[in-house]
């Protein structure tokens, strides 16, 4: 499947243009069976990846705009009454909300309130929703795609670390090169959308191939060995939890297997390893109410010097 996987890298990349290592992040997040956090200015093309990932697997899509004003029932749907009904079991029906789709973009996730933010938690992590004392699952796949803004624009709540930590990878596109975004303004059908390249059957296949790769003892001490840095220093006001290095080992699968590969490298964690761990190494926002500044507590920063302290061979 590994030609399929370049088509749908070449095709995203007619829409995202140079950015390649961001969109092979976002192809290996969703084949480890995660959600993407990205962050980033307006105008960047967040929602323009969204839209084609969704395209080029095949997935439907659905865009939540989030405002401080949008409530949980908005994003996960309400029980309507009938009053004409005259059975009592059919006198309440449930209306799905947008959260009922296979990609879910959630735009501008933290200009909402926190009451709203944290109706996601559950659709995250146990892929259902429960209204009214009744669960009902999500569909399969379920990807969620959500955006921030920085967080000192105006209108925004920062994102508690407990949902940050739902998100597997976070990723930034940040400003194109000179020539890239000469390309794009020189494109004439830029709004064309992409054809499918790949069924969601193909998507199931890819997963359960991801989950299958092989991965030595080494590799697993050495993610053990970062993730125990993490916790043994105190230059790390955050350290990764279970789930981090969970996230780490399933990560650097997805990247072996669109890298064409049966087995993990050292390589694979070192190339996913700033993207799934930064936005877990951020000060908390305990540290920063107790006055403690933010400057060098910049979680790529974080996540780079974590790296560089443990020496692949010696793990």
């Amino acid at each position: 499947m590994h030609k399929e996987i370049i088509r749908v890298q070449q095709a995203l990349s007619q829409k995202i243009i140079g950015k390649d290592h961001q969109l092979k992040l976002a192809i290996t997040c969703l084949l480890a069976n995660g959600h993407l956090l990205i962050e980033d200015l307006p105008g960047m093309g967040k929602t323009t990846l969204s839209h084609a990932l969704s395209q080029v697997f095949g997935l439907q899509y659905a865009r939540i705009q989030f405002t401080s004003d949008l409530l949980p029932s908005d994003m996960l749907g309400v029980n309507i009454f009938h009053s004409h009904e005259s059975d009592d079991e059919k006198r309440f029906s449930f209306r799905h909300g947008p959260i009922f789709s296979q990609v879910v973009l959630a735009d501008e996730l933290n200009r909402a309130s926190p009451k709203t933010q944290s109706a996601l938690l559950e659709a995250m992590e146990e892929r259902q929703v429960s209204i009214d004392g009744v669960t009902h699952a999500l569909p399969s796949p379920f990807f969620v795609i959500a955006t921030q803004n920085p967080s000192y624009q105006s209108g925004t709540y920062p994102l508690p670390e407990s949902q940050l930590d739902r998100f597997f990878m976070r990723i930034s596109l940040g400003y194109p090169a000179w020539e890239a975004e000469k390309a794009m303004l020189m494109q004439r059908d830029a709004s064309a959308p992409l054809g499918q390249i790949l069924s969601e059957a193909n998507l199931h296949e890819m997963q359960r191939r991801v989950s299958a790769i092989h991965t030595s003892d080494a590799i697993l001490h050495y993610i053990l060995r970062l993730v125990s840095e993490s916790r043994e220093s105190h230059d790390y006001p955050n350290p990764l939890s279970p789930r981090a290095s969970r996230a780490l080992l399933q990560g650097a699968k997805a990247w072996a297997f669109v890298s064409d590969r049966d087995y993990v490298t050292p390589e694979d964690v070192q190339a996913v390893f700033i993207a799934i761990t930064a936005h877990r190494l951020t000060l908390s926002s305990h540290s920063l109410s107790q006055g403690q500044q933010a400057n060098g507590f910049d979680g790529e920063k974080l996540s780079q010097k974590l790296l560089d302290s443990v020496d692949p061979l010696a793990a």
